[in-house]
């Protein structure tokens, strides 16, 4: 051996010494790897906030005193799953001593309690297969959710908006008994699917969806939209024939799904306001009973907890906050299929939702928003963003998921 070939063997390579440093297998690693141990790990730290909170529940309606995790999963309106997996729909609307539509199982729908129930087959316990099925949905939702951010972000920002949709404040939400993950996991496949203009994968997603939660209606204002926006800009984006055809099929297709639910809980009951009335026996507690009368019920809201004229000048101000949001830049590089679902879906929560503790899991199908929240690269945000949003988890978990005496704010 050379001098020279010796001292080139005692040199340290480089290559050798960063290839397996933590950071550069991060960036080799494929993109759904990446995801997967971010979801892993929010799901643990998330988990470690749980358990120290079980670990001091009190006895109440749906658990002993200091319950187990999986118990623990499945409070509140949870139960109202299994019970739908054991016992069905009722055919005779429950009613109130005073003779008013009482809460029962129409306020939720057949998909998420038939696919755990689908593993109970296996022995599973429900509390358990709750759980499992709302993990799997939520890692499907976080992967589908990747590849959409990833039609407008760098990979890096389409990186962190995962990031924030796995620690955001409503996340625990993602391993509880909750149907929220799967319409996470099928909203988000909807709209990769409309971005990328495959109108036709859109029939069975929407179907499904329509089964699972709320918010298929507002996804046919989307696509309605978004016909008009491609047919507005048809010479310098060619939009043929057979996509108008199709975009506005699906669109047909997603109103009649939109409304499909009301329809059946109408048919089986002989009511036609059957699901409306069940779904306003939530907000009764409030203020009252009274009839449905669309863009009313955020003013309601505001009069009870701030009184008048303040709820309305908080609503008024809530909604131009949110128009500002959609207009801004870091929301517009999102593409406009994001800002249409967005407008669409504020609409219909303004149009129908009573705002009370649960609005922050009722609105958090806006998160493809998270998207312009991972724009700033600055190491400071992202690590501040990211424990603010963890603060917010424990806050939620401890107002709406926590149960203290008699506790009059659901998640």
């Amino acid at each position: 051996m050379t001098d020279a070939t010796a001292d080139t063997a005692r040199e340290p390579d480089p290559f050798r010494l960063t290839r397996w440093s933590p950071r550069v297998r991060w960036r080799v690693s494929p993109w759904w790897l990446r995801v997967l141990l971010v979801y892993a790990a929010s799901r643990v730290v998330t988990t470690v906030f749980v358990t120290t909170l079980a670990s001091v529940q009190g006895a109440n309606p749906w658990t002993a005193a200091k319950p187990g995790y999986f118990e623990f999963a499945n409070m509140w309106d949870a139960r109202w799953y299994q019970i739908i997996q054991l016992a069905g729909y009722p055919s005779v609307l429950p009613l109130t001593d005073d003779g008013h539509v009482a809460e029962n199982a129409w306020a939720f729908m057949p998909v998420y309690p038939a696919v755990v129930g689908a593993l109970t087959w296996l022995q599973i316990p429900w509390n358990v297969a709750s759980v499992l099925v709302s993990l799997a949905a939520g890692l499907g939702a976080a992967l589908v959710f990747h590849r959409l951010m990833s039609r407008f972000l760098a990979p890096d920002r389409a990186m962190f908006a995962v990031v924030l949709f796995c620690v955001a404040p409503v996340a625990p939400i993602m391993q509880f008994g909750y149907a929220e993950a799967l319409g996470y996991l099928l909203l988000a496949t909807a709209l990769l699917l409309l971005v990328d203009r495959r109108y036709a994968w859109l029939f069975p997603v929407i179907a499904v969806w329509s089964f699972t939660r709320p918010g298929a209606l507002a996804f046919a204002l989307t696509l309605g939209l978004h016909w008009l926006w491609r047919w507005w800009r048809r010479h310098d984006d060619p939009f043929p024939m057979r996509e108008r055809v199709l975009a506005a099929s699906v669109t047909g297709f997603a109103v009649i799904c939109g409304f499909a639910w009301l329809l059946v809980a109408g048919a089986v009951t002989g009511d036609l306001h059957a699901y409306t009335d069940t779904e306003l026996a939530w907000r009764a507690a409030y203020i009252g009973y009274g009839e449905l009368v669309p863009f009313t019920a955020w003013f309601q809201s505001g009069g009870w907890w701030l009184g008048q004229p303040l709820g309305t000048i908080a609503v008024v101000a809530l909604v131009v906050a949110f128009a500002l949001v959609l207009l801004s830049p870091a929301v517009r590089r999102l593409g406009v299929d994001i800002r249409l679902w967005s407008l669409s879906y504020a609409l219909y929560l303004l149009a129908v939702f009573f705002p009370q503790s649960s609005v922050f899991r009722i609105a958090s199908p806006l998160f493809p928003l998270l998207g312009a929240a991972a724009i700033p690269r600055a190491r400071w945000y992202r690590w501040g963003i990211v424990i603010v949003f963890l603060a917010l988890q424990v806050g939620w978990l401890l107002i709406a998921w926590g149960i203290d005496g008699s506790d009059w704010t659901p998640p």
